[in-house]
Order: structure tokens, then C-alpha cells, then sequence
């Protein structure tokens, strides 16, 4: 398996950091290409919980060189912090490498973050407020910081002159914002310069010389199809390709070299932020408790609450289509054992028209109504099992369910948090 890409088939938090941690054994480097500190990855590891935002989940292993390739945004104080996170719990971070090519999060663009979205009002996309959308804007417009421009101090500064003269007007006159100087910020940014430069390297020459020795390499996406800025619920999405297309741009590996695409998607499903939700259970229903509580959804970088929902079929099927996903992962199974019937939407009805497939239109998808099938609950405990055998009958009927209307075989099953709760049903 030259490379394998690892995507999200929802909206994002379904899981992934815990299926890369638990397949990344099977590879080389772990490569990071899309997106900035507003994924979230949570990882158990030697009795540890860890959460991370930026590093590769891939950076728990020794034999694994943990790779933050071009196509992602980096804000230098989170990434820092989290290498100092590392380090104190005896994680060395010495193999990790940083693209010179990816861009760097400035704090106008935290603060252009935070004001659009309060601007907004009710209208908010729901982002993180990090900086990130801002960030990918200026890379657009080519008024973009990268990580190599920190190493020259002349160049960083002629580049920051020319972001400063379009960003201050902005922060002052429109939101009333304190404006930067070109003095603050250098002096800031040089002292991180200085403890990210052995990190950062040609990664795309780096990753491509490792593929022609051989070595098999696993890309983690973060987020979810769902949040594509292309194939996304737009305008309620992120700021970057998640789906997988967007490791081949982020990171400058061609396309004959992925062989493999896995998708990763929970046993129902969850949103944090804005935008439409056909499958969503209204807060105060039970289910939707029960889910909220039981599956601890709240989202690792900000907190927030995730929004709840049963288990869509049809979001699904389109991820397959646009990664081409050669595999599934269903997580969080275990966290179903306590219904009795477990909803499946299987298609939309909107204005008297049946949709087996996620609508182009966004005022379609917005007024969707979920078409259901109920099957059976299983009502007992589920995360001793092993092995997919072990799995109750109607467990079982349950995941073949999710295969026949994917399309795509399903390889792992996740029966709780743990490395050691996963079923290694197809995978090898």
C-alpha cells in the first residue's frame, strides 16, 4: 500500500485520529495536508488522552515520521504548544517535518475570524474562530505568509508591509479592531521562526523520494467530506479540500501513487457549527440526549456541543462517490446499544420529490426531510467484542446495512475509544 488516504465521510469529528493511531503501525509517515488548528484529533495512547490539532496522530509511534504538508494553515503558537504538550508526555517530536510551502496564521487573521463571524449574527457559518478561513483567503489572494518566509527576516518583513496596508483599514474602520504594526508581529513570529526551523523541510520532494524507496505512506484529512469547501454543505464548510483529492494538492504527491481511500464515518452522526442537518434530533428529544451523553460529543478544539442525528445513509454514499472510498470505518457503534430501534435515512423528500443522493441545490438540502427505515437495536453491551462475530445479530445486520447502501466494504468497526476496541474486519 503505497499511500492510503484517510478522510472523514460526514461532518467531521468521526473519529479519525483514533483510526489513524490504530492502522498508522501499518505505515511510514503520517502526512497532515489540509486544514489548520480548527481540526481536533483525539488519540488514547499508553493509558493517555491526548488531543491534537495540528501534529499527525502518526507522531505517537517511533518508527513513523509525522509529515504537516503545504496544503495546511499553521498557527505557530498552537503548534509549538502542542510539541511542548508532546514532549512533557514523553513523545518525542524530533521526526516531525513542516513544509516551508504551508502558510502561516497571522493574529489579524484570528481577529478578522472572530468579527466576520459576530458580524454575521444569525447568520454565522459557525467556524472556530482561529484565523483559519482568513488565513486560506490571503493564500487566494496571494498576500499570503508562508512558514519559509519567517526564515528571511527582509522578506517576512516587505510581506507583512504589504498584508498590514490591506488589514488595518479593515480592523479599524469596519470593526472597529486595534490595528498591528510591522515591528509586533516580527518580533513575535522571529522567536517561533526560531524553534520551528529544524522542523520545516521539502516535504513534497521529501514524501515523493519516500514512495519511490517504497515506504508506504497514510494522508490524514481532518474534517469531513461534508465540509469540502467544493463538496461541502457551502457556505457552511471549511476553508479547504477534505475530501480526497485535496491530499494530492496538499502535499505534492501524485495521484498514481494512492491506492487505497478510506472513509471514516460514525454509527449515526454529528455537526458542530451551522448549516443544514436532515437527520438532526431536535435537542430535547431522548435520542438526541442519549447520543449527546453517552458519546461525549463535544468537540475537541472548541468545546462546543455537537448537534445529533441518526445515522445518514445517503451522506455516506456520496462520500464514497467523491473520494472514491475503497473502505469504510464505522465508529462509536457501542454507543447505539442503548435503543431499542435505530433510524437509518435512506433518501430526502423535498417539495413532493424523492433525492436518493445529496441535492446539488442548497435550498433543497436546507428543507430536506429524512426518509427512514427503522432497524432492530441489539440492547445489550458490545465493546468486549473482537471480532465481528462476536457482534450480536442484529450489530451485524446493522453494519451490513451501512455496507450494501455505501457501496464500499466496511473493514473496521470501533466498539469504544480504545486502540485495542476496534474489529479488523477487512482490513489488513
Amino acid at each position: 500500500m503505497p499511500a492510503t488516504v484517510l478522510v472523514g465521510a460526514q461532518w467531521g469529528d468521526e473519529g479519525k485520529g483514533k483510526i489513524t493511531d490504530l492502522i498508522s503501525s501499518n505505515f511510514e509517515y503520517v502526512v497532515r495536508y489540509q486544514g489548520g488548528n480548527n481540526a481536533g484529533h483525539t488519540v488514547i495512547a499508553d493509558g493517555k488522552k491526548l488531543a491534537l490539532h495540528l501534529i499527525p496522530s502518526g507522531i505517537m509511534y517511533d518508527h513513523i515520521t509525522p509529515v504537516i504538508a503545504n496544503g495546511t494553515v499553521i498557527d505557530p503558537k498552537v503548534l509549538l504548544e502542542e510539541i511542548d504538550m508532546l514532549e512533557r508526555e514523553g513523545f518525542s517530536t524530533k521526526r516531525l517535518k513542516i513544509s516551508g510551502n504551508a502558510h502561516v496564521i497571522m493574529p489579524y487573521h484570528r481577529d478578522l475570524d472572530g468579527a466576520s463571524e459576530h458580524r454575521l449574527g444569525k447568520n454565522e457559518i459557525g467556524t472556530t474562530r482561529r484565523g483559519i478561513g482568513p488565513c486560506y483567503q490571503d493564500k487566494s489572494a496571494r498576500i499570503g505568509i508562508r512558514i519559509q518566509d519567517m526564515l528571511d527576516e527582509n522578506i517576512f518583513r516587505q510581506k507583512i508591509e504589504v498584508a498590514l496596508a490591506e488589514k488595518n483599514p479593515i480592523l479599524s474602520k469596519i470593526y472597529g479592531l486595534k490595528e498591528y504594526t510591522v515591528d509586533e508581529i516580527c518580533d513575535e513570529y522571529f522567536a517561533y521562526c526560531e524553534r520551528i526551523r529544524p522542523y520545516i523541510e521539502e516535504t513534497g520532494q521529501f514524501l515523493n523520494e519516500a514512495l519511490n524507496e517504497g515506504k508506504n505512506i497514510l494522508f490524514e484529512g481532518a474534517q469531513g467530506t461534508l465540509l469540502d469547501i467544493d463538496h461541502g454543505t457551502y457556505p457552511f464548510v471549511t476553508s479547504s479540500n477534505c475530501s480526497a483529492g485535496g491530499a494530492v494538492t496538499g502535499s505534492g504527491v501524485g495521484m498514481k501513487h494512492i491506492d487505497r481511500v478510506l472513509g471514516i464515518a460514525k454509527a449515526y452522526i454529528t455537526r458542530v457549527g451551522s448549516g443544514p442537518f436532515p437527520t438532526e434530533i431536535p435537542l430535547e428529544e431522548e435520542a438526541s440526549q442519549k447520543l449527546l451523553n453517552i458519546g461525549k460529543e463535544f468537540g475537541v478544539t472548541t468545546g462546543r456541543q455537537r448537534r445529533c442525528g441518526w445515522y445518514d445513509a445517503v451522506i455516506v454514499k456520496y462520500a464514497a462517490e467523491v473520494n472514491s472510498l475503497t473502505d469504510l470505518a464505522i465508529t462509536k457503534l457501542d454507543v447505539l446499544s442503548e435503543f431499542d430501534t435505530i433510524k437509518v435515512c435512506t433518501a430526502y423528500k423535498c417539495e413532493g420529490k424523492t433525492y436518493t443522493t445529496v441535492p446539488e441545490h442548497q435550498s433543497v438540502f436546507h428543507h430536506a426531510e429524512p426518509v427512514y427505515e427503522e432497524l432492530p437495536g441489539w440492547k445489550c453491551d458490545i465493546t468486549g467484542c473482537r471480532t465481528f462475530y462476536d457482534l450480536p445479530r442484529e450489530a451485524k445486520d446493522y453494519i451490513d446495512f451501512i455496507e450494501d447502501h455505501a457501496g464500499v466494504r466496511v473493514s473496521l468497526i470501533a466498539v469504544g475509544p480504545s486502540r485495542e476496541q476496534t474489529i479488523l474486519r477487512r482490513w489488513k
